[in-house]
C-alpha cells in the first residue's frame, strides 16, 4: 500500500505555464520554528538526587549480601551438604523451609557426591588406647612355636 503525496497545480504568472508543486517536503515542524529548551535542574538538586540514589544502591547491595549469607547459613544448618555454597542462592529459600529442603533434596539426587559425610568407627588415626606394655620377648616366643 503506497501513500500518495498531495500535489497541487500552480500557474506561474510571469510565464503563464502550469507547474506541479510537491507539498510532501513541507513538514509541520517548519511552522513552529521555535525550539523548546530542555528543562535544567540546579546542580545542588541533581547532586542531592545522585547521593540519595547512591545511598539506596549501597543499601540494596548490603541487603543482597546479607540475604546470601543467610541463605548459606540456612543450608549449613540442614547439615546435609558438605559445602553449603553448592546450593545456588534463591530468594524463595529464605522464606519457605520446605522449598529449601526440596532444593537440597533435588541437588543431592542429581549430585550425591556433594552430601555431607561423617567419619565413624576406627579409621586408624588419632589417640589409641595403650593399656598394656609391649613385650617383645613374648612376641618372639609366640612366633617361635
Amino acid at each position: 500500500m503506497t501513500e500518495q503525496t498531495p500535489e497541487t497545480e500552480n500557474t506561474d504568472e510571469t510565464t503563464g505555464t502550469d507547474q506541479v508543486v510537491d507539498n510532501s517536503s513541507v513538514s509541520e515542524t517548519d511552522e513552529t520554528s521555535t525550539e523548546e529548551e530542555p528543562e535544567q535542574f540546579p546542580a545542588e538538586y541533581v547532586r542531592k538526587l545522585r547521593d540519595e540514589s547512591a545511598k539506596h544502591r549501597t543499601r540494596a547491595q548490603r541487603a543482597d549480601d546479607l540475604a546470601a549469607r543467610l541463605h548459606t547459613a540456612l543450608v549449613s544448618a540442614t547439615g546435609r551438604l558438605a559445602d553449603p555454597t553448592d546450593l545456588p542462592f534463591e530468594e524463595s529459600h529464605l522464606d519457605d523451609a520446605e522449598a529449601l529442603a526440596t532444593a537440597v533434596d533435588e541437588l543431592l539426587t542429581r549430585k550425591p557426591h556433594l552430601a555431607s559425610r561423617r567419619v565413624s568407627g576406627d579409621v586408624g588415626q588419632g589417640a589409641t588406647k595403650t593399656g598394656e606394655t609391649v613385650d617383645l620377648a613374648g612376641m618372639l616366643r609366640g612366633f617361635a612355636s
